[in-house]
């Protein structure tokens, strides 16, 4: 059953997309098909290279994991990779080439940043950051030469908006394709294909695993960029893991629910936040008062369970006693599993084209599915360490 027969509404197309169980002997969900070689009955059939030929080629397992994301995303095509990073890497390479200019928002995950200092540099890509909060006006920092408009929203631990459907006009405008990292959001929350994004960039690992137990890149594309993207993938063949795709495609039937509850505790917990005395202010879209609430309400349709907050100034001694005294709130650097975690971050060291100084110690929550209660009772104990 697909949207392509009828348009099912999206929960629908969660539980049904991608699967059929009268390939698999009537077997609800598609085994994990591991493998290299793949027979074929004929010599004309060989030749022919149809169907599923080598397992770098895909598997019936690969297939309807990416089928049922393509459905999802409203995209031409989808290729899976073994990380987000990975996804951010293959999705560049398969647009840029030797004396381009690439223009990447400021707020980005670090580890994009890191690539094109290190691989895209060495192949001749010049980067430059731009203002996550620049819009439109991006249209001035663009060169004959600039042939990816790079974006994420909201940023990676500082959590600004980025007015995306801008930046597509104004790239689409010169001929530029336009990326973004949509892990935050998923396709459920904003539907990137449909809001000018040519290629989206999601990490698997985070909300579609769900239960911290896989690594797994997404990236899906529109008709016009989905050749090259697949062509891209072939000469290289990052290939995921067969029982991460399994996992992922297990995943996918609850994605909606768990986001929606994600996306409950985390504002239940942000506005508690809000109330503590020692929290300057909260980083998250969804709340009324953020910077970046208008664009989130304009163009999203929810929020998950990730946001971070800016502490009062104290040493950074404490914001350590407080964190080592946290009992259910991990440590580690992920998140979109069940259980909550922080991490203390600051940007100011790596942000080139803005200043980062938001007036305090900064901390990154990702919010599982524990008591609501309990969450605060941890915190509120953990924030006796501020005082020494």
């Amino acid at each position: 059953m697909s949207a392509k027969d009828r348009p099912y509404r999206r929960r629908t197309q969660l539980v049904h997309a991608g699967r059929d169980p009268s390939a698999q002997h009537g077997f609800i969900n598609t085994p994990t098909y591991r493998g290299s070689t793949v027979l074929s009955p004929t010599v004309a059939h060989l030749k022919a290279r149809e169907g599923y030929v080598y397992g770098t080629h895909g598997t019936p397992t690969t297939s309807a994991l990416e089928d049922a994301w393509s459905e999802l995303a409203g995209a031409a095509g989808t290729v899976l990779l073994p990380s987000g990073l990975a996804a951010i890497a293959l999705a560049l390479l398969s647009v840029v080439k030797a004396g381009d200019d690439i223009l990447i928002t400021d707020s980005v995950y670090r580890p994009t940043r890191n690539f094109c200092a290190s691989v895209l540099a060495r192949l001749g890509v010049t980067t430059r950051y731009y203002d996550p909060l620049i819009g439109a006006g991006i249209a001035e920092l663009i060169l004959p030469q600039t042939s990816v408009i790079f974006t994420e929203a909201p940023g990676s631990q500082s959590f600004e908006m980025q007015d995306i459907p801008a930046i597509a006009a104004a790239a689409h405008a010169r001929g530029i394709c336009v990326m973004m990292d949509n892990t935050w959001a998923t396709p459920l929350f904003f539907p990137a294909h449909g809001h000018g994004v040519d290629l989206a960039i999601e990490a698997g690992t985070k909300y579609l695993s769900g239960h911290s137990d896989l690594l797994l890149g997404l990236v899906s594309a529109n008709a016009a960029y989905f050749p090259q993207l697949r062509a891209t993938f072939d000469a290289m063949s990052p290939c995921a893991g067969p029982e991460d795709v399994f996992l992922a495609l297990r995943g996918l039937r609850t994605l909606e629910l768990r986001l929606r509850e994600a996306e409950r505790q985390g504002l239940a917990l942000a506005r508690w936040l809000q109330g503590r005395p020692e929290v300057l202010r909260v980083l998250h879209p969804a709340l009324a008062d953020d910077p970046g609430h208008a664009l989130w309400k304009r163009d999203f349709s929810g929020s998950s369970g990730l946001f971070s907050v800016v502490l009062k100034p104290v040493a950074q001694a404490r914001v350590e006693a407080m964190l080592d005294h946290l009992k259910l709130f991990g440590m580690g650097y992920s998140w979109g599993g069940f259980e909550s975690l922080v991490i203390p971050f600051d940007c100011s060291s790596y942000r080139t084209a803005t200043t980062w100084a938001p007036g305090g110690p900064t901390l990154r929550f990702q919010v599982g599915l524990e008591d609501m209660a309990d969450l605060q009772d941890d915190l509120a104990q953990g924030f006796g360490q501020l005082a020494g």
